[in-house]
Parts: C-alpha cells; structure tokens; sequence
C-alpha cells in the first residue's frame, strides 16, 4: 500500500556566448544537468525497501547512464514531502523522451516485524520506463514527478508471498495541484483515494502515524476523497472537492 514518487530536476547552468569580430557568428552551449530525486508517501507496512541500481535518461538518439548512488532505500524513511537526491549527470541534450529506472534483486517489505522478499519480474530489472517527452527551458528548474504507485504496484499473491508489479506514471509539476489532510485520532490506520469524478482515475495515498496524509499529483477538476481505516471502523467520504494547479487544497481534520 504504498506510493512513490521519483522527483527529476533539469537544471540549465548557463549559456555562454563568444564573438571574435563582427563577421564570426555567435555559438551557444547549454548544459542541463540532471537530479533525480526519490519520495514517499507513508503506508501500512513497517519497512519497503526498494533496491535502486541505475537510472537512465534516453533521448532521441542515445541513452545517457545517470551518476546513481545505488543503494537499498526504505520508502518509509521518505514520507510527507521528503525526497532523497538518488542521481545527477549533466548533458548538452534539451529533451528526454523515456527515464528508466533500474532496479536490483535486493528488493523487501516488511509486515508485523516479519520481512519477506519483494520478488521483481526480471524484465522490470533491465528498466522500468517511464514516457517523458518533455523539452526544458533554458534558465529555469524543469521538474518532473514520477508517481510509482505501490497501492497497486506490491501484490500479496500468497501467504507472506509479495510480488512488485510496478504502475508509474508521470506528473507535470508546474499543472497539478494536492489533496492535503488529517485524521483524527492520531494512530489510525487508514488508506486514503481520490477520484477523478471526471476520468475515474483513482489517486492513492496512506495516513501516517501523526494522522497527516498528502494526495500528489492531481489534474486540476473535481474529486471524491475517501478515507478507509482498519475494520470496523466505517471509511468517510468527502466529495465534490475541488483541485487546482500549484495549490496545496486542505480538506480539514477527518473524525473516527
């Protein structure tokens, strides 16, 4: 039950231009330099350790391998907006059309203190990729937020069996807007979905244990919140709340 949201940043360091005499033409050279960032949403489990290995940017015609600082990273440790830099480069390249997330073996999850292996589909180790398609602009920060929803993507197949089947998907940062709340009493389990009441598209997110909880990554239009806490608790439901780009929209305490 968990979501993960990979945070890209193109930043362009400058253009530099040099003129020898009034008949040379000026020449240009940007660099964009590329982070990669890693966040959470906080979930159910006590631990979702996600084996991170390589992340690739491919554009038109050639694929560059990002400065990775691999590692095994527990998803819980990012949560309500913390994000860990997990890769950098810089290329002279102006466009990405794919990102491809690599990932080891080394993947687990952890449940009432027992931990059990996160089995990962061998094709899913070579890259998981994600479509970009985006062209940054020149003296300014282009963001893009990958969504790696794991309320869909970890799958209990079994009796302590769990299986990653990963769902991404990609958010233009500077056109979506966030569902932000609490609930009430602090240490309620519960899971938390907004639905588009336009496309059907359903958002996931968990409450962590301060009772905060943070939908990312909504298309602006109107949504049906739904809070589901542990039986037999009944889940509460708001609807007709209203998203908007850039905006963070507050939907107050919830009670049990």
């Amino acid at each position: 039950m968990k979501k993960l949201i990979f945070i890209l940043s193109f930043i362009v360091l400058g253009i530099s231009f040099n003129s020898c005499n009034d008949d040379d033409s000026s020449a240009s050279e940007a660099k964009y330099p590329y982070n990669v960032r890693m966040t959470d949403a906080p979930g159910p489990y006590d631990a979702v350790n996600v084996d991170v290995v390589g992340v690739e940017v491919i554009n038109e015609d050639h694929t560059v391998l990002l400065n990775v600082d691999a590692g095994i990273y527990n998803l819980l440790d990012l949560t309500n907006g913390v994000s860990t830099l997990i890769a950098t480069s810089a290329e002279d390249e102006s466009h990405v059309s794919q990102i491809r997330l690599i990932l080891g073996t080394n993947n687990s999850v952890v449940v009432n203190g027992t931990s059990y292996p996160l089995s990962t589909p061998s094709a899913d180790q070579s890259g998981l990729k994600i479509l970009v398609n985006q062209t940054f602009h020149a003296n300014t920060v282009n963001t893009i937020l990958i969504d790696f929803d794991a309320n869909l993507s970890v799958v209990e197949t079994g009796a302590g069996v769990y299986k990653l089947k990963p769902v991404l998907r990609t958010i233009a940062a500077t056109s979506v807007g966030t569902i932000k709340g609490n609930i009430t009493p602090i240490g309620t389990i519960a899971a938390v979905s907004a639905t588009s009441t336009t496309t059907g598209v359903v958002y996931t997110s968990n409450v962590n244990d301060a009772g905060n909880f943070q939908i990312l990554g909504l298309p602006p239009g109107t949504y049906t919140v739904t809070i589901t806490p542990l039986s037999p608790l009944l889940p509460v439901v708001q609807t007709n709340v209203v998203v908007t780009a850039n905006v963070e929209t507050n939907i107050g305490v919830i009670a049990f």
